[in-house]
C-alpha cells in the first residue's frame, strides 16, 4: 500500500454549476487504475489554471469508499442547528494552524449551536484539549463524507480505544510514557482503552511540503498495521495512534525553527494523510499523535516559545488531546438515506459551514451543492488563495466575516431567522418591481426558468432583460 502526492491544474471548473462532479472526473483520470484520492486541496490559481494538490493512496488491501462519493440532501431540517468547523491542516492557518490554537474561536462557535462538527486538529493540543461536550470530534475525512451527504455521524456516550504504538528500540522510555499516557486517562477521564498495540515493526511516516508549500508526508509500512486493525475489528469503536514522524531535516533544528514561530505545524499534514487513509478503510473514527523522534530533544532548552505552539513544550507524548477527543467521538453510519434519526447527524443536519476565506476542498465544494450556508473568515489567512465567488453558491449562501466572534454572530442569527440586512444600518430600502399584466406564455418567455444542476432544489429564476 502505498501514499503519493500529485499537483494537477485545471483550466476550469469552479464556474461550472456542479464542480465535484467536474473535479471528480479530472483527478480520477489523472490516478488512473488501482489509485484513489484520499485528500484533496485546491490552493488557488497560476498561469496553467487551477491548482490543485491531493495524496493518494495504492494497493489498498479491502475496498474503499470514495471522497467523491456524493448523495444530494432533500432538504434542511431545523429541529437543532448544526454547524461545521473547518481549519485545513498543513494550510498555515494564523489561526488553529499550530496547537490547538483554534480551540477558543471553536468554544465560541459551539456556544451558538447544538452540535458543533470539527477535526481533531482544531483542538488537539498534546496534553490539552478543551472541546466542549456539544463539539464532535471527527476525522477530516469523515466530515467531508458528511457534507457529501454518503455517512452519518451518530452520537455516543462513550467508545473503545484500540491505543496503537510502535517499538522504539533506540529509545524504550517512549513505549512506556505512552503506556502511562494511556493509564493516566483512564484514571482520571475514565475512558475505556481496551488494549495497547505495540507493532514490533512500526510505520515509516516522514514530513513533507507539496510544491505549494503545503505540509503533506510520506508513509510506508501501512499495509501491517491495516491488517492488524482488520484482525482486531469488532474489538474497538476507535483507533488512537501514537507513532514516529521522521523530521525531513534535523530534528532538534526543526523544532527550534518551528516554536520561534515558523510556519505550519510539520507533523500535521502527515498525520492528516494517515488518518483520512484509515478512517476511509475501516469507517471509525481515528487520531494521531507524534511520539518522540529524537533522544536528542529530552536535553533541549526551548525557552519561552510562540504562544500558539506553547502546549507541545509541556508535553512528553503529546496523546491525552487523541485519548479526550476519540473518548466520545461520533461513529461512522454509512448507510444513510436522510431519514430522521435524532442521534445520527447528516447532512440534512448541517446548518452551516465555517472555513477560513480561501479555503476550498471537498467540503465547501460539497456545501455549495448542498445548499448549505458558508462563512467565510476574512481573517484567518492561510496559504490557499482561492476566490470563494468563482463558486456557484445561490444568492445569500456565501458570507463573509472578518473574525470568528464576526462568524459567531453570524451563526446566531441564522439560527434566529435573523435577517443580515436587519441589523446593519442605515437600513436599505425595499426594492419595488411594478409589473403589468402579461400574457401567461409570454411570462414564461421572460423567465429562464431553469433550475441549476446543484440540485438544492431552488431555481435562479431571474427576469431576463427585453
Amino acid at each position: 500500500m502505498k501514499i503519493s502526492q500529485h499537483q494537477i491544474a485545471f483550466r476550469r471548473f469552479l464556474n461550472e454549476n456542479a464542480p465535484l462532479e467536474s473535479l471528480r472526473s479530472a483527478v480520477e483520470a489523472h490516478c488512473g487504475v488501482g489509485s484513489q484520492a484520499v485528500r484533496v486541496a485546491m490552493m488557488g490559481r497560476d498561469r496553467r489554471g487551477h491548482v490543485v494538490e491531493m495524496e493518494t493512496v495504492e494497493g489498498a488491501t479491502r475496498p474503499m469508499a470514495s471522497v467523491f462519493d456524493y448523495r444530494q440532501r432533500a432538504t434542511e431540517r431545523t429541529a437543532a442547528f448544526n454547524a461545521v468547523m473547518l481549519i485545513p491542516t498543513g494550510s498555515d492557518c494564523l489561526i488553529g494552524g499550530h496547537a490547538g490554537d483554534a480551540t477558543p474561536s471553536a468554544r465560541l462557535l459551539a456556544s451558538v449551536c447544538d452540535n458543533l462538527v470539527l477535526h481533531p486538529n482544531v483542538v488537539n493540543a498534546s496534553d490539552i484539549n478543551e472541546q466542549t461536550d456539544n463539539m464532535l470530534y471527527a476525522e477530516g475525512s469523515l466530515i467531508t463524507r458528511l457534507m457529501m451527504g454518503t455517512i452519518g455521524l451518530r452520537k455516543v456516550r462513550q467508545n473503545r480505544l484500540l491505543l496503537v504504538t510502535e517499538d522504539r528500540p533506540e529509545a524504550p522510555d517512549v513505549v512506556d510514557q505512552t503506556i502511562n499516557c494511556a493509564e493516566g486517562a483512564r484514571a482520571t477521564l475514565g475512558v475505556d482503552i481496551r488494549e495497547v498495540v505495540v507493532l514490533e515493526e512500526g510505520l515509516s511516516m516522514r514530513t513533507g511540503f507539496s510544491e505549494s508549500g503545503r505540509v503533506t508526508g510520506a508513509i510506508d509500512r501501512l499495509a501491517h498495521l491495516v491488517d492488524v486493525l482488520e484482525r482486531k475489528a469488532g474489538e474497538y469503536d476507535a483507533v488512537a495512534l501514537a507513532t514516529k514522524i521522521t523530521p525531513h531535516m534535523d530534528s532538534v533544528a526543526l523544532h527550534h525553527a518551528y516554536f520561534a514561530g515558523g510556519g505550519a505545524n510539520p507533523w500535521g499534514g502527515v498525520e492528516a494523510v494517515l488518518t483520512h487513509t484509515l478512517s476511509g478503510l475501516l469507517n471509525v473514527p481515528t487520531a494521531h499523535a507524534p511520539t518522540m523522534s529524537s533522544e536528542a530533544l529530552k536535553t533541549q532548552s526551548w525557552g519561552v516559545v510562540e504562544p500558539r505552539k506553547a502546549a507541545e513544550i509541556i508535553s512528553t507524548t503529546y496523546l491525552f488531546c487523541v485519548l479526550k477527543g476519540l473518548h466520545r467521538a461520533p461513529r461512522v453510519v454509512t448507510q444513510v438515506d436522510g431519514a430522521f434519526d435524532p442521534s445520527v447527524v447528516s447532512a440534512e443536519d448541517i446548518s452551516a459551514l465555517v472555513i477560513p476565506d480561501g479555503c476550498v476542498g471537498l467540503p465547501t465544494l460539497a456545501a455549495c451543492q448542498q445548499g448549505v450556508p458558508v462563512i467565510a473568515v476574512r481573517g484567518n489567512k492561510n496559504m490557499m488563495k482561492n476566490d470563494l465567488t468563482q463558486l456557484p453558491f445561490e444568492a445569500g449562501q456565501l458570507i463573509f466575516v472578518e473574525n470568528y466572534l464576526e462568524a459567531a454572530g453570524m451563526l446566531a442569527a441564522l439560527k434566529a431567522g435573523v435577517a443580515r440586512d436587519a441589523l446593519a444600518r442605515p437600513m436599505s430600502p425595499l426594492r419595488v418591481s411594478r409589473v403589468g399584466k402579461v400574457a401567461p406564455a409570454a411570462a414564461a418567455d421572460k423567465l429562464n426558468g431553469h433550475a441549476t444542476s446543484v440540485k438544492n432544489g431552488h431555481t435562479n429564476g431571474h427576469a431576463l432583460k427585453a
